[in-house]
């Protein structure tokens, strides 16, 4: 990578030779100017290991590669030698050598030294040839040289200081395995990283950097598949150095202004960077990879050489001018031209453009022009590791700068179709494209098989594998790009066709094992059930035998949040459903024989087998966020199909000052229902009606619930249990189960059923014809007494309801339940 060079010396900024045109050196990454230390310095060699410092292991790539581009420097070289055996390079530096040792000596006689490189002769890489022209000594001033600091140091103090800062840093990096030959301060070093060791081709793909006051020192791999980075820093230091160093150089306030005030990008052209057309052995490579010379040319792909090999040279143009330049090396090492702006590849190509492609590479760019689609752009810096986890301020987005800059371009367009590579780095990229860009006018492509087992990675390898026509056929074929939340029905065909089909069994609903009950209410995984009836009427018994009746049919698991039972009693209840035997030999059970051990034992097992239970460990109550979080990990841990929240009242209701009771309400059953919906778990909330004034007797409605409309307004299902307490009224072992409420009318309607309740085993059977028409006739009677004397059908009790007890359970001669 080229970089301008810094008159400026670390120490002393008049030590810098300053030159003004005509004596400029061409701006080439082998010939550079360097300035040396002040008069009173020693001249000296530099080290093997300060010449090859930059240079890494290189790597052949793809024979066909490595092999054309060593032709073609070789026949470079061999051209220069036959005309004299000097590179045009070689010949340039000559021409200018005298005049600028002369413009030295008459500008005060500073030591200068030339760094070159030249692919012709012989010569060790880097090596420096020294043009010493200098006067007589300059005096050296008395005293200690002032460091701009916050504190005035003496000269040896605070070299001693800077020294053992260095000392640490050099350390802390040599414990993170970073250990180069040598150290440069206030310049980016490329080396080996290791943690990826440069992949497969080895390159030198870490980039470590010691800042000129020894404050601080970062590194960052730019491999996308490693993308390891770090920050270290001497011990004492101030952290607020990470940012601003106590001791600023010439350099770093350089660095300061630039991110200060709006950044002054280095003016390049194709003369100063030695660019030329492509060779034939870069025109046959690109053939190979279906890339045409016409297409090359369109795209103003060129060539550079130096060092002994010939780089390819992807020209970044804006409105026809090169602003940048990428390099593709023999070894498939990439660099760029340091201090330009970051554009897309192919930039003037989406001027005014309504559809835009973006790809990883250049070659994908070229590769998306062969098959027809010109308005299409490459990222200058390839893809991340992975997606992160927020998008950071225009200012720090520094990845992705290129966006910014060309935001006037990209504001254009309304449909942006992200074909980037098919790995895990390339869908990271699309990832942090589309949500800068919008998401809502992204589309993504789909990449095909080449073979039958490999898919292709990116737009080259199905130009080569499978033809233009192929590629074509992706972009048309693009979809749009995944919302969240946002979805087609599409996206849902194989669980609609599921639901057709009826794979899964459930989806017509699972019987409840009451015949009287099939046409009414079946349970359907994912919906919500709201159960509610007066106190002590039988809600949370009939549910228990709901719940035996399916597990005993379909072999479901549950998980019961119930408050007001003890755990002691529920398992009674339960057991007695099951083994359908009393549990204890008492008044209740008159005559029937109690489950004997055995049976007992089995029970046990089919408990621990079938339910799991959600308990306060304390005397708190438990939130419904609570419930919710171990409710899940019941689902994910032990497959339940089924929650019950019994009852409504005993969870904890710490509503925001600010928030009504309805509101409240609602975001509870919105919880709930989402939380069924995701599990595929259907979830059934015991509710207590309000307190009923002058009630008759008859079963409470919907509405009635104590809180909000809302439990009737967002369930799937409503049901309401009632039973008689009045002798004169009909049978008080009947039960009446009011469907009041089906969203899905495929697997239920409204309307009500008639269930007989065994007070010795806890089992609910369906009623007689007998029984049903009598319970039906006292239930007819006693709606026709509310229309008489309300005009009105509706739930408007006058008559006060007896204060009982909550628990559903057992309670007095009269209570069947």
């Amino acid at each position: 990578m080229s970089k301008t060079l810094n008159p400026s010396h670390p120490i002393r900024k008049s030590s810098a030779l300053l030159l003004s045109p005509p004596f400029f050196f061409p701006k080439t990454p082998s010939f550079l100017l360097l300035c040396s230390a002040p008069p009173h310095a020693p001249l000296t060699q530099p080290s093997k290991a300060a010449e090859t410092l930059s240079a890494g292991p290189v790597m052949p790539p793809r024979p066909s590669l490595h092999s054309l581009l060593l032709m073609a420097a070789s026949a470079s070289s061999s051209s220069a030698a036959a005309a004299g055996g000097d590179t045009g390079l070689l010949l340039a530096a000559r021409h200018r050598r005298i005049p600028v040792a002369a413009a030295a000596w008459a500008a005060g006689g500073q030591r200068i030294r030339l760094l070159h490189s030249f692919s012709g002769a012989r010569v060790p890489r880097r090596a420096e040839v020294a043009c010493c022209v200098r006067s007589a000594p300059a005096a050296r001033p008395a005293g200690p040289v002032t460091v701009r600091s916050r504190n005035v140091h003496s000269e040896k103090n605070y070299k001693a200081a800077s020294e053992e800062r260095l000392g640490q840093l050099v350390q802390k990096l040599q414990n993170e395995g970073i250990n180069p030959k040598q150290w440069r301060l206030g310049n980016y070093q490329r080396m080996m990283c290791p943690k990826c060791k440069g992949g497969s081709s080895e390159e030198l793909s870490l980039s470590v950097y010691i800042r000129m006051d020894r404050t601080n020192a970062t590194w960052n791999c730019f491999r996308s598949t490693c993308g390891w980075r770090g920050f270290i820093q001497p011990d004492g230091v101030p952290k607020v150095s990470q940012a601003k160093g106590d001791i600023e150089t010439e350099s770093d306030q350089e660095v300061n202004a630039n991110k200060a005030g709006n950044k002054v990008y280095r003016k390049i052209s194709e003369e100063d960077l030695n660019l030329e057309p492509l060779c034939d052995e870069l025109v046959a490579y690109f053939s190979e990879r279906m890339i045409s010379t016409e297409t090359l040319r369109r795209n103003k792909v060129m060539q550079r050489k130096g060092r002994n090999k010939i780089s390819i040279a992807f020209t970044y143009r804006r409105d026809g001018v090169v602003v940048g330049c990428k390099y593709r090396e023999v070894d498939k090492k990439f660099t760029q031209e340091a201090n330009t702006e970051k554009i897309f590849y192919g930039l003037d190509d989406i001027k005014r453009a309504q559809d835009i492609i973006i790809v990883e590479g250049e070659i994908d760019k070229l590769s998306m022009d062969e098959a027809g689609f010109r308005n299409c752009v490459s990222v200058p810096d390839g893809a991340p590791p992975k997606v992160s986890t927020k998008i950071p301020d225009k200012e720090q987005d520094k990845k992705y700068q290129y966006l910014w800059n060309c935001k006037d371009y990209l504001d254009w367009a309304s449909r942006i179709i992200l074909a980037t590579d098919a790995d895990l780095p390339g869908q990271a990229l699309a990832e942090e494209l589309a949500r800068r860009l919008g998401k809502e006018r992204c589309w993504r492509v789909k990449w095909p098989k080449k073979n039958e087992t490999d898919t292709c990675k990116d737009a080259n390898e199905v130009l080569m594998f499978l033809g233009p026509q192929a590629l074509r056929k992706v972009i048309e074929d693009a979809e749009l790009y995944p919302i969240r939340g946002l979805f087609a029905f599409k996206d849902f065909f194989p669980e609609i066709d599921n639901y057709y089909l009826g794979i899964h069994g459930d989806e017509l609903g699972i019987h409840t094992g009451w015949k009287s009950m099939d046409d009414l209410y079946k349970v359907v995984p994912g919906e919500l059930t709201v159960v509610t009836g007066v106190p002590n009427s039988g809600k949370s018994e009939w549910i228990d035998a709901l719940l035996c009746n399916i597990n005993q049919e379909c072999g479901w698991k549950f998980v019961l949040c119930s408050m007001e039972n003890k755990v002691r009693e529920h398992a009674r209840k339960l057991l007695e459903k099951r083994i359908k035997k009393p549990f204890f030999d008492a008044r209740y059970g008159g005559s029937a024989e109690r489950m004997t051990p055995d049976e007992f034992d089995a029970g046990k097992q089919w408990l621990n087998d079938t339910f799991h239970l959600i308990r306060c460990e304390d005397d708190s109550l438990p939130s419904i966020n609570w419930v919710l979080d171990l409710a899940k990990a019941a689902v994910l841990r032990h497959g339940v199909r089924g929650l019950v929240i019994d009852p409504y009242n005993e969870l904890d209701h710490q509503r925001p000052s600010n928030q009504t009771e309805t509101e409240y309400v609602s975001q509870i059953l919105t919880k709930i229902k989402r939380f069924a919906q995701h599990h595929s778990c259907h979830v059934w909330f015991v509710a207590h009606p309000r307190q009923l004034h002058n009630w008759n007797g008859g079963p409470p409605n919907m509405y009635d619930i104590s809180g909000s409309a809302h439990f009737i307004n967002k369930c799937d299902n409503g049901i309401v249990i009632h039973r008689n307490r009045d002798k004169n009224a009909g049978p008080l072992d009947v039960v009446q189960v009011c469907v009041r409420k089906v969203r899905n009318k495929v697997i239920g309607q409204i309307g009500d059923a008639f269930l007989t309740y065994d007070r010795v085993t806890g089992q609910f059977v369906d009623a007689g014809k007998a029984t049903i028409a009598a319970a039906t006739a006292a239930t007819e009677g006693t709606v026709q007494k509310r229309t008489n004397s309300y005009g009105k059908s509706n739930v408007a009790h006058e008559m006060l309801y007896p204060q009982m007890d909550e628990d559903d359970s057992v309670s007095g001669q009269d209570s069947i339940i």
